[in-house]
């Protein structure tokens, strides 16, 4: 069996689980929250307009902006709890409406005809209305479970463990057989809900209750075996029980870690490299990978993960919002006083490495235009399109370099980190913020450009430690001999293995730690 193949399929009952769960969690939680208040609404047509209006507005978010806001609301919380509450309620609109449009559907005569018998209210209700309802309400309930399932996949950047976590990550490796599985598996996930709801429909509309039964029994099984996996499994993959190791750190062995990384390769590699030496020191390592910028020093700050690595121009001008020039030692000497006055966290130090943005053009453009340097850019800048990650043209680096330099009359156009590089070497854009530590710009044949006006920061790769994780010395103790190990080049080779080679972010770590350690 293909390697890669076996190891999206090990992957794929924790993910499933992890999925159904959630999904079902908050479906569950929107027919508990949506039917009551739809009941009330019909009694209250004031308050079904409100209550219509406002899920309606809930439902216009775009739902990776919804998980995300949950992360600051809940106080820097990430993983299952704010992906809960969001998809909870995305799911509540259809499921509301519907049983409001159900309940008023209803004839009046029908109604009457009930008083005419005797029935109480309470009695109507549970006797008549909404059993006649509950069709109209099922269907309902599957748009909403289409809804749930789909945008499950997003709760990935928040911590979340789902079916994303395959599209995510094969999205920045590259790895199309993990997009694959991810698209395949969710979708085949919502045809099944789908399917088994409109069975519940259709028992619901010809009062068959050996079908609903028959239904429930199914799900009750799914939910079932999708929670299984997680008695069965001792623990993460490659967890090493304390004592076992012969490196083992005291302070650290069969302590629990949590390492988060952001959504690109680099990430996942460091990430993975962390893991190795964490285990060899006898730890237990939970990984939280994909998470946004802001999203991850949030986590660490609220102590939701134990360490990370960031860059020092990121949390210099996302996270202290400070936007003037500094020297590489000045910034890294004020971020680490600051983080640790602030906030409690502790820098560890230095890989000994720069990701830094950069501007980069094939090398083609730049020969055919003479260009050497962002100052080449400004006499062309109506004729540009400069492609960067979502999250540059929001960034003071990306202000600062356009102001300075010129380019106000450039288009912008944001994509995934996945294709900048390809669409500068295919031309589809002319200019792209590159991190120059991506192996990409040698193998694409791209340059570049230098930075006279010194307008970016520096961005060293620091490893930050929580202010809980801080008070464990093993786990510095563990770290500690990674601080200055790793250089430009190293790291470079290491994004390349992963992004053009098709070697996994584990097997990258592993060859960055085999050659650590001959130094």
């Amino acid at each position: 069996m293909n390697a890669n193949f076996a190891e999206r399929l090990a992957e794929l009952p924790q993910y499933l689980s992890a999925h159904v769960v959630l999904s079902m969690c908050a479906l569950l939680a929107g027919i508990v929250l949506s039917i009551p208040l739809g009941i009330q609404a019909v009694r209250r047509p004031r308050l079904a307009a409100v209550t219509l209006n406002v899920a309606s507005v809930v439902q216009t978010i775009p739902g990776l902006a919804l998980l995300a806001l949950m992360v600051p609301l809940l106080g820097g919380r990430i993983g299952f709890l704010p992906a809960f509450i969001a998809l909870m309620l995305y799911s509540v609109l259809p499921i509301l409406r519907n049983t409001i449009v159900g309940l008023q559907g209803i004839e009046p005569q029908i109604r009457e005809a009930a008083r005419g018998i005797g029935l109480t209210d309470r009695q109507r209700l549970w006797q008549i209305e909404l059993p006649l309802a509950l069709p109209v309400i099922v269907a309902g309930l599957r748009t909403a479970t289409v809804w749930v399932v789909g945008a499950a996949t997003l709760a990935t950047p928040v911590g979340a463990t789902s079916l994303g976590n395959y599209i995510f990550a094969g999205l920045q490796t590259r790895n199309w057989l993990s997009v694959l599985f991810g698209c395949v598996f969710a979708a085949g996930l919502a045809i099944v809900l789908d399917q088994a709801i409109r069975l519940l429909e259709i028992a619901a509309r010809d009062r068959r209750r050996g079908l609903a039964t028959g239904v429930g029994v199914f799900l009750a099984v799914l939910v079932a075996a999708s929670i299984a996996p997680r008695f069965m499994t001792p623990g993460p993959a490659g967890t090493v029980a304390a004592g076992e190791s012969s490196g083992a750190v005291q302070g650290i062995a069969g302590q629990t870690v949590t390492i988060g990384s952001k959504a690109f390769t680099e990430q996942y590699i460091l990430g993975a490299l962390m893991q190795r030496r964490l285990e060899e020191a006898g730890a237990r390592v939970v990984r939280r990978d994909n998470l946004g910028s802001t999203i991850a020093f949030d986590a660490l700050r609220s102590g939701e993960i134990d360490v990370y690595i960031d860059y020092t121009g990121t949390i210099w001008a996302t996270v202290m919002n400070r936007s003037e020039p500094a020297g590489r030692y000045r910034m890294f000497t004020e971020m680490s006083a600051w983080l640790w006055a602030e906030h409690g966290i502790l820098t560890l130090g230095r890989l000994g490495f720069e990701n830094a943005y950069g501007f980069a053009v094939s090398r083609e453009f730049a020969d055919a235009r003479g260009l050497d340097s962002l100052d080449d850019l400004s006499a062309i800048a109506g004729e540009l399109t400069v492609g960067g990650d979502p999250e540059v043209f929001a960034r003071s680096e990306w202000t600062a370099t356009r102001d300075v330099y010129g380019l106000g009359a450039a288009r912008t156009r944001s994509m995934d980190n996945t294709f900048l590089y390809s669409a500068a070497r295919d031309g589809q854009v002319d200019v792209i913020t590159a991190y120059t530590t991506d192996g990409r710009i040698a193998a694409f044949d791209l340059t570049v450009l230098d930075d006279p006006r010194g307008v970016l920061p520096p961005y060293d790769a620091v490893i930050l430690v929580s202010p809980q994780a801080a008070r464990r010395p093993g786990l510095a103790a563990a770290l500690g001999p990674l601080v200055g190990a790793i250089d430009d080049n190293a790291m470079r080779e290491a994004n390349r293995r992963v992004d053009l080679d098709g070697d996994t972010p584990a097997g990258a770590a592993a060859w960055l730690d085999e050659r650590i350690a001959e130094q």
